[in-house]
Parts: structure tokens; sequence; C-alpha cells
């Protein structure tokens, strides 16, 4: 059940941002009696890839000194399945994920423990987890890439659902079942338009021959590449792209009026219930929540910081320009049984 892949993004583009952030955004040390307090070893199962996590970690242990952060990086499953397979002797401290599916179905399994992180109150109301089981990052929007070679910004389709059109048969890519930002797609349109409706969409994707790939990096390699015309993809990977020199362009679709809006997806954290350093991995959640940690995932990879003011990318379109799609992602993804059961009847591969 636990299959949506991460994106992986260990280019030495990332790399370098990354480092420069570092250097630019030095984080303000905390008062030398509270940074004692936090010690020890800090284990952390990432689902993010370690190019980008692990200057995040270089940056929270110049915050901390005294405490010894273990990495251990694989995709959202992989994480996943090592904590249910450890829940009764937990190994870990710490869970990151790229997606909220995988996030909440851990909060379900009952292998994370309350956390109140320091920001909660200057969080979006979607960005919080049940109980305080796990607590929002940052947010990705779900977004039409194209080339610019092969199409012009007129052409370029303007809904999700402009997807299915027959002209596009076979030149579109996109993620497939077991992607988290697909699954969430579903589990918003099926809130939205209905599981019927939404069954109907997948199944018109597949009838126009749209190839389905593992992750969204296969994806934006190949519109980059010009191997297909359009992608639907996170908008971050647009940018990675464009960043590479690729002729793209981007659609943020559905904005049109009566059309559903711009549907988006949440990466999370949570704190390892039975964790044996509760102090260092709320302090590591609290540090991600920080306008440094904030920063460092909106300069570096283009997302969408979900704590208020912290400065975009100068590349990203904020999102108060778009009409977004009213609903609570958090409640919209707790139903994870229907989503895949809508996956499964659809075929989507």
């Amino acid at each position: 059940m636990f299959t949506a892949t991460p994106s992986i993004r260990n280019t030495l583009f990332v790399v370098f941002v990354l480092s420069m952030v570092l250097a630019a955004c030095a984080p303000s040390a905390q008062p030398a009696s509270f940074a004692d307090e936090v010690s020890g070893r800090l284990v952390i199962y990432s689902g993010r890839s370690e190019p980008l996590i692990q200057p995040v970690i270089d940056a929270f242990r110049a915050q901390y000194p005294n405490v010894e952060v273990l990495l251990k990086s694989g995709s959202n499953s992989q994480m996943a399945n090592a904590l249910i397979e450890e829940k009764a002797n937990p190994q870990a401290d710490l869970f990151i994920t790229t997606e909220i599916f995988t996030i909440q179905a851990m909060a379900k399994e009952g292998v994370l423990q309350s956390y109140r992180p320091a920001a909660t109150d200057r969080l979006p109301a979607e960005a919080l987890g049940n109980d305080n089981l796990w607590v929002g990052l940052t947010r990705r929007a779900r977004v039409i890439m194209y080339n610019t070679d092969l199409v012009s910004p007129e052409e370029a389709p303007q809904s999700i659902f402009d997807l299915t059109d027959p002209k596009w048969n076979g030149q579109i890519a996109a993620a497939g079942s077991t992607n988290g930002g697909m699954q969430a797609q579903v589990a918003v349109l099926e809130k939205i338009i209905g599981a019927e409706k939404t069954e109907a969409w997948l199944r018109g994707l597949i009838a126009n021959n749209v190839t389905f790939f593992g992750g969204h990096t296969d994806v934006r390699k190949a519109v980059g590449a010009g191997e297909f015309k359009i992608g639907l993809v996170n908008h971050y990977y647009y940018y990675l792209q464009a960043a590479e020199g690729s002729p793209v362009g981007i659609v943020f679709p559905d904005q049109a009026e009566g059309e559903v809006g711009l549907i988006s997806n949440l990466t999370g954290a949570g704190v390892v219930n039975g964790t044996k350093n509760p102090t260092a991995a709320g302090a590591f959640i609290d540090f991600l929540l920080s306008e440094v940690g904030q920063k460092l995932f909106a300069e570096a990879n283009y997302e969408y910081p979900v704590l208020p003011g912290v400065a975009l990318h100068p590349d990203v379109q904020p999102l108060d320009g778009f009409r977004l799609v009213n609903i609570n992602l958090r409640d919209a993804t707790l139903e994870l049984d229907a989503v895949f059961t809508i996956i499964e009847k659809a075929g989507l591969p």
C-alpha cells in the first residue's frame, strides 16, 4: 500500500544552490542553555533524497552542535515499511516524507506520536495532522509542463481534463499509481467531482495512451528532451528542468470559472512513536518550520513554504495569484482505501 515513489533530485545544480543558501542564511543561534539541552543521537528516516536533506541537517547541527544526526534515505515506501517492521522496537526518531499519503498512513498505523511544533499557531489547518501526529513542511502544486519547441503557450492544455483530449494522444507523460503526487490528486478529485468522474478521468488518460513513469524526474526529463510534448508534474519539476536549460513552459491549470482550481500536495514530518530522543526530534521539526529551514526548501527546491511570510525562490509564481481547490488536503487524504479502489478500478499502471 505504501508505494509512493519519491522525487529523485540529486543533481549537482541542487547541491550547489543548497550550499549557496546555507552560506547566505546561517541560522540565528538559540540561547546557549537551550541548545545545550538538545543533545544525543537523532536517527532520521527520510523519503527525501540525501542531496536535499543533508544540507538541512548540516544547518540544524550548526545550531545544535551536541546532536549527532544519522540519516537513512530511501523511497517513502521503503522508509514506511521499515518503520512498520520496527514498530515494536523503533530504530528511528523522526520520519520525513515527500507527500501526504504516506505520512497519513503512518499516523493510522500508530507509528507516529504527538508533537505540537512551536510554529503551530502560524500554520494552515490542513498542514496539521490529526492529534498533532504529523505536520506539513512544504506545499507542491500539481501543474502541466510542456516543451515550448513543440507546443505554443496558446496550444498548451489549460485544464487537467484537457489531457484526455485525443489531440494529445501518445504525447503525454505522467507519474503512475505508485506516486504520492498522483495519489493525492486522485484523492482531491474524488472529494470534488466524485469517484465515478475521477475514475472516468483516469480511464481517459489511459485511453489517450499517456505514458506513466514511476516518478516525476523521468517525466520532466522526457518532456525537456522533447520525447513528450506534455507532462503532469509537481510544480518544482518544471523549475528544475528549466534551470537545466530545457525549453519548457508551465500551466497552473483549472483557473477558469467553473473549473476545479489548482490542486496541491504536502510534504510532511512526524516524530516516531517510541523515539529514544524526543527532545532532538522535536527540535528538528521546529527547525524545519523555522524561517531558516523553510527558506532552504523554498530557494533550493522551488517549493512553497507552509510558514507564512517566507520568501519564495524569485522564479516561482506565488500561489496567491491562483484560484486554489476549495478543500482541506489533510481531510481529503484520510480515506486511503477509497482512493486505491478508484486507482485499481481504472487500471492506472
